[in-house]
Formats: C-alpha cells, sequence, structure tokens
C-alpha cells in the first residue's frame, strides 16, 4: 500500500554535494539526475521471506552510481583493476547523437537534455577511445534501469558488438573511424519504458572496466507507433501525427444537440513531464519489469491519474465548492496539473471527467501510447449494476428527485488506447476504452480499461477488462417508473434510444468532432443491434422486459440555443397516433442541473392540460423568463427539463436538457511568428451582463509556445473592459495555438483561442 506523502520534504533529492533539493527542479532543469528520491522514510526490509530480494518500483529512486568502476569476472574475484598506463583500452567521450537520434524517433520534440528513443528501433551512440579498436578488443554497452537491475527482468541489458552473446537488444557497429566508433543499438519492442542509465564496459585483463556514472548518457526509451513489432503500432501515419505527437487538441462537451468545444494543451512535450509521468509510475510502486506491459501500463495510468484510493494526480470534485483547489473549468491544459504534483507529491485540486480524460492524454501520448479524448452525449451511470437507467415520477408525473438514484450525464469523457490485445480473442484489438474519472473499481482500485470498442459493440462484455461498464453507458434502456403513496414502483415508458447519442473525438488535422458511434454500436433497431443485445444478456447485463401497454402518445421538446441572461421558450409537441382525440394533464419540472444530471436548484413546475385531436400534433409554449433562473445558476449554465403528459390509459416523458451560452475571450496575436522570436499574445473581453463578475481567474498558455501564466482581477463591472498583453518566445515551430480561459466566482469557463504558423 502506497504510503501517503505528507510533505514536499517526503519528496527530497540530494545531489552529488549532498544538497537537499526538490524533484521538481532537478528533474526538470538538470542535465545530472537527482541520485535519490525518497518517496517515504524508514523503508522497511518487508520484502523479506517473500522475496530473494525487494522488487524494484521506482526508476528515478535509483539513479546513483551503481555499478563499480571495475568489476572482476566471477572465475577471478580477487582480480584488481589494472593500472592505467595508456596501453589499455579506454573511453574518452560517449555522444548520444541526439541530434541524428531524436528526428529519426520522432522524439526531437521533448524539452530535455537527455535522449529520447523509442523502442523497436536503432539508435545511434558515437564512443571515442583514446585509441583506434584492435582485433582483441571486446567491449559492450549496459543499459540499466531502476535498482537491483536484472538481465533475467529486462532491467540490465548488455550489448555487444561482437561475436560474443549480449543481451536481448540487438547491437553492431555502423562505422569506424580512428579513435571514434559509431554505434547501432535496438531495444527489443518490448523493452521496459522508462530511463535507463548506461555505461561502456571495456574488458581488462580478468575484469571489466566501465565508465563513470555520467547522467548524460541517461535515455529514455518509449513505446514505439511506429514500430510494427510493438504492441502499440498504428499503421496509419496521419493517426501517428494526430494521436502521439500532437501536443494540442480539443475536448467536446455542451449537449448533444448543442455541442462545445474545450481546448486543452496536452503538453507531452513541455520540460518536466516526461520525468512526470515516469514518477507517477513510480508513485504507484509499479514493478520496473512490468513498465514494458502496455495493459499494466495503461491501468495503472488510469487508476493513477485519480486521487480516489492511490495518492493519484488529480482530485475529483462535482460540488461546486472549489477550497483549497482550482475549479476544474480554470485549466487550461495538463501542464500546470502535472508538474505541481511532482513538485509537491500531493494530489491536485480539482477534475471533472474532461480534466481526467485530458491529464491521461497527456500521460498517454507523453510514453508513446496512441491515445485519444473521447466523448459520449447522453451517457448512462447506472448505480445497481444493470442495463437500466431508472427515473422515478411520482403519481401526478413530476419526478421524484429523493429516490431516483441513477443519473443521466449530459456528456462523459473518456480515452481510447490504440493498442494490440494478445489476450483477447483474435479481431478485438484497435481501439480500447480507458478511464481515469473515479466511477467503479477494477481489481480494487478505481479505474477503468483497457476494454475493446469492437466487444463492445459486438456484446462481448465478459472479457477483460471492464466493458460491462462502457456497454451501460452507451447503451442502457432509460425506464421510467411511477411511485405510488406506498411506495411501489410500476413501469410505464421505456426509452431505448435515449442514452449514448453520439460518441465524438477530434478529427485529424481538424477541430470538427468525428463521429465514432459506429465504433460502439449499431443502428439502434437493426438486427445486429438485436444480436448485440441479446449476447449481452447472455452474459450477466439485466435489461427491461417488461410488459407495457402499447403507447400511442410521444412528446418532443424544442428549444433554441439563447444567450446566459435571455428568456428561454419551450416548444412542447404533443403527437396523438390514435383514431380518437386526447386529453393529456402534462406537467414540467424546470431544474438547474451539473452536467452531471444531478439536480443544482430547483426553479419551477408549470401544470397545463392539452387536448390533440386524432393522429395529430399540439404544441405548448412555455416561456422560462431569465428572472426566474439567474438567481438559481450559481456556476452552472444547464437547465433541464422534464415533461410527463397523462391520460387515463398511458402515460409517457419526454427530458430536454439546454446548455446556456456564454461570451468568449477575444485572443490576438502579434510580432514575427518564428521560432524563439518575441511574440505578444493580447486577451481581452467585456463585461456583457447587467452583473458583476467577481473573483476572476484569467490563464492563458499554448504547447510549445507559452508556459501558463495567469492574472487576477477582482471585479469586471458590468459593460466594462479588460485587455491583458502578454510575450512570448515560441520553441517549437508548427501549427501553434494560444488557449485563454476565465473562471469567475459567478460565471465559469470562458474561452478564447488564436491560432499561428511559427516557422523554424
Amino acid at each position: 500500500m502506497l504510503k501517503s506523502i505528507s510533505s514536499l520534504s517526503d519528496l527530497t533529492i540530494r545531489d552529488s554535494t549532498d544538497k537537499p533539493t526538490s524533484l521538481f527542479h532537478l528533474s526538470v532543469t538538470s542535465v545530472k539526475p537527482p541520485a535519490i528520491m525518497f518517496l517515504s522514510k524508514g523503508e522497511s526490509n518487508n520484502y523479506k521471506g517473500r522475496y530473494i530480494e525487494k522488487v524494484s518500483t521506482s526508476n528515478f529512486g535509483h539513479l546513483e552510481e551503481d555499478f563499480p568502476d571495475f568489476e572482476a569476472f566471477p572465475d577471478a574475484p580477487t582480480a584488481r583493476a589494472p593500472a592505467d598506463d595508456g596501453t589499455y583500452l579506454s573511453v574518452q567521450k560517449v555522444d548520444m547523437c541526439q541530434h541524428i537520434n531524436e528526428p529519426q524517433h520522432n522524439t526531437a520534440a521533448f524539452d530535455t537534455p537527455n535522449l529520447v528513443v523509442r523502442r523497436g528501433q536503432e539508435f545511434l551512440v558515437r564512443v571515442t577511445f583514446n585509441r583506434p579498436l584492435a582485433q582483441s578488443n571486446d567491449f559492450q554497452l549496459e543499459f540499466l534501469i531502476g535498482e537491483n537491475p536484472s538481465a533475467s527482468r529486462g532491467s540490465l541489458v548488455a550489448v555487444t558488438f561482437k561475436s560474443r552473446l549480449g543481451g536481448l537488444w540487438s547491437g553492431r557497429i555502423v562505422e569506424s573511424q580512428g579513435v571514434t566508433v559509431t554505434l547501432g543499438i535496438t531495444p527489443t519492442p518490448n523493452a521496459i519504458v522508462g530511463r535507463f542509465r548506461m555505461y561502456v564496459a571495456i574488458m581488462v585483463g580478468t575484469g571489466m572496466q566501465r565508465t563513470k556514472r555520467d547522467g548524460t548518457t541517461d535515455l529514455y526509451v518509449l513505446f514505439n507507433a511506429w514500430c510494427k513489432d510493438d504492441a502499440v503500432f498504428l499503421p496509419n501515419e496521419a493517426e501517428r501525427n494526430e494521436y502521439v505527437l500532437n501536443d494540442h487538441g480539443v475536448i467536446y462537451q455542451g449537449s448533444f444537440d448543442a455541442v462545445t468545444t474545450r481546448d486543452w494543451v496536452y503538453g507531452q512535450f513541455e520540460r518536466g513531464i516526461l520525468d512526470t509521468c515516469i514518477y507517477i509510475l513510480d508513485a504507484s510502486r509499479m514493478p520496473i519489469n512490468d513498465r514494458g506491459n502496455i495493459i499494466k501500463t495503461v491501468r495503472m495510468g488510469s487508476a493513477m491519474i485519480n486521487a480516489q484510493d492511490d495518492n493519484g494526480v488529480c482530485v475529483g470534485n462535482w460540488s461546486d465548492d472549489y477550497s483549497f483547489g482550482r475549479p476544474p473549468t480554470s485549466w487550461t491544459g495538463s501542464v500546470q496539473i502535472l508538474l505541481q504534483y511532482a513538485k509537491t507529491g500531493l494530489p491536485v485540486g480539482y477534475a471533472q471527467c474532461w480534466v481526467f480524460a485530458g491529464v491521461f492524454n497527456t500521460f498517454l501520448r507523453t510514453l508513446g501510447i496512441p491515445a485519444r479524448p473521447v466523448t459520449n452525449f447522453v451517457s448512462a451511470h447506472d448505480n445497481n449494476g444493470n442495463l437500466k437507467t431508472d427515473i422515478i415520477c411520482l403519481p401526478d408525473g413530476l419526478p421524484d428527485y429523493i429516490n431516483t438514484k441513477d443519473c443521466i450525464w449530459n456528456y462523459h469523457c473518456w480515452n481510447e488506447v490504440f493498442i494490440r490485445r494478445d489476450d483477447l480473442p483474435p479481431g478485438l484489438g484497435g481501439w480500447q476504452v480507458v478511464d481515469a474519472t473515479p466511477q467503479e473499481t477494477s481489481d480494487g482500485y478505481y479505474r477503468c480499461g483497457p476494454a475493446s470498442t469492437i466487444g463492445i459493440k459486438e456484446g462481448l462484455i465478459c472479457h477483460p477488462y471492464d466493458p460491462g461498464f462502457v456497454f451501460s453507458e452507451v447503451n442502457s434502456d432509460v425506464v421510467f417508473y411511477q411511485r405510488d403513496r406506498y411506495g411501489t414502483l410500476t413501469p410505464y415508458w421505456v426509452d431505448r434510444d435515449h442514452i449514448g447519442k453520439a460518441v465524438y473525438t477530434k478529427s485529424l488535422d481538424s477541430n470538427s468532432p468525428n463521429d465514432i458511434t459506429q465504433n460502439y454500436k449499431y443502428l439502434p433497431g437493426s438486427a445486429e443491434d438485436k444480436r448485440t443485445m441479446a449476447r449481452s444478456e447472455e452474459y450477466g447485463v439485466e435489461r427491461h422486459h417488461s410488459k407495457l401497454p402499447k403507447t400511442t402518445l410521444s412528446i418532443i421538446i424544442n428549444a433554441r440555443q439563447v444567450n446566459l441572461g435571455q428568456d428561454v421558450n419551450l416548444q412542447v409537441d404533443f403527437n396523438n397516433s390514435s383514431d380518437v382525440p386526447k386529453t393529456i394533464q402534462a406537467n414540467l419540472a424546470c431544474s438547474v442541473i451539473f452536467y452531471t444530471g444531478v439536480r443544482a436548484s430547483h426553479l419551477k413546475y408549470h401544470n397545463f392540460t392539452i387536448t390533440v385531436p386524432a393522429n395529430q400534433m399540439k404544441s405548448e409554449m412555455v416561456t422560462l423568463t431569465a428572472d426566474e433562473y439567474m438567481p438559481y445558476l450559481g456556476t452552472q449554465i444547464c437547465l433541464h427539463f422534464i415533461v410527463t403528459g397523462q391520460t387515463e390509459d398511458e402515460s409517457v416523458t419526454a427530458i430536454k436538457v439546454l446548455e446556456l451560452q456564454i461570451p468568449t475571450l477575444t485572443v490576438t496575436l502579434s510580432g514575427l511568428p518564428r521560432v524563439q522570436q518575441e511574440m505578444f499574445a493580447n486577451v481581452t473581453f467585456t463585461n456583457p451582463f447587467n452583473f458583476t463578475l467577481e473573483a476572476c481567474r484569467l490563464s492563458m498558455e499554448g504547447a510549445g509556445v507559452m508556459s501558463e501564466k495567469t492574472r487576477f482581477y477582482r471585479v469586471i463591472d458590468p459593460q466594462a473592459s479588460i485587455s491583458w498583453k502578454e510575450s512570448f518566445n515560441p520553441r517549437l515551430a508548427g501549427k501553434r495555438c494560444i488557449v485563454a480561459v476565465m473562471d469567475c466566482s459567478n460565471l465559469c469557463q470562458m474561452r478564447g483561442v488564436a491560432w499561428v504558423d511559427i516557422t523554424s
């Protein structure tokens, strides 16, 4: 079990001078890595009696000098290092050839002084000796990761360059010119992912003479979507560019019929992010030798991105009280969250589903795993483990908020990873659902997935991991019950098409949504859909099969999008498909809700009677004025309407969610758009409301161009304007974006973006 990190002193690192310094400072600013990182104090030897030696669970905790300069061969245990008289071969310099390797490995964007490579692909190392190599000279490169490195576990790899057998990684001499030898090293496609230490070992007499510990020769090994033998291989180049290399994205929010976009800075190449992602695995105590396994890695990441039960990265908070943290709506991206976690070792407040998805996406792409956030609109969150979302109404048709335990989220964001699933039957690899939002436990931790989207679509919910939960999120039936005075529930209406209206992700090279609903479900009512539902029931999913009276009534609620502060006009359409007129007793309930479907405030009830002629439709117009809803909004902008219509022999219900539109920020960029040239970002905003905006926090950030900058405004009076100009020097070329977000105590998530093409 993880020990809680109670203070910053629990993350002390001591450098070569034994001077205490923070993990964050060293890991992101020093070429030389920290010597020791303490995740907890006073570790016991409680592994004794269970393991021969302690299981290595820390990558950064063992970057000290861990190999002797001279190591005698086993058959000559008393041998000593030969005198350095200049006759023996020795190493003068090691060049990691970053300018050659990183473009070939698609890692040049990482802001780190050390080499970053992808496994399963050759990289070059140039070694300069004190004299040209002779035929009799023998040497090897040694790569180590974690404590107690072991060749049998893949955490110690010896790479040889002659006929002598070496470790699993392959090596060859690419070129030899005088005293300099260029070596090619190819890690296996299943190599451990993380930061490796490297030594050059030369065979001298009865032992091996090694180079001294040098942090500049450390290298990071990542998953490789370009390698066909890697479990994350993605064959499409455009998809690799998007799902591995794109450090900016959009996450879709709003409602199904009024989708909004939230720009998100993933920032996987920013300084300190790669180290932080490795630190997250260290904090989880994940064994080093498991870190080449893609399934174990994404499952541990899913658990660690939330702090529900393992001191992970983000604290979930849907309460509207964000004391001691930042509102989830105030973040511009993942970078500040991850760096704060690395700096303090403490969970960061606060997150909701899109924040969990954004941060998890950064974690995955940083490690080289193809990943994308997706949004499921009208997402079922069932609290009793079946395929039914139960909505309970009172005898008069009004919602019974006290006894309704299930909820329907306007949207829910999770992630997909593209991986091979050797643990499943053939055909179930490819895109897999992983979700870091803490909802249900999986093998004892709050996490979800990987669950095959193909398996979900086909109803094959018997396979690992957690496909049944995702299946219900996109396929649940909404069952409406009437509760009588004695508490007896009688079902009267089932809507089988309400849940999982659409599943969106970002399109390639565009911010427009890509509708991937067909990856999750067949067309409702089709033969394939019926087959999937029947198969899911064979695996234990419970659906609603009560015999209900045939209904001739239906209700549709229509409302156009309106800006915050405007009246809402509802048109409630009643359709009567019977051959006789119907007199309907109707009840409309209006509420302010969180995006999770949970009621924040009640607004009003409206009761009316309407008679609909046979085989016709008739409408009722209802107005909700701004004066009726504005005092009850708080920071929420979602209105919820539910209409129940009752005749003598039937009842029917319809639901409508309306998200009020809020103003945007204006972001403009100026200056020469070139790498390392000064540019300026200007954010302007005018308060269009008749009320004052209070305690405003304005932030801007751009991946590869600007770290997050923040400014505070105590108040912004009605019709008052603000303007903020900030300079920046782009680090990376290409199409770049500045994201601005403003959160106030009484109005959240006003956003703006600006794009620019940066030349090198």
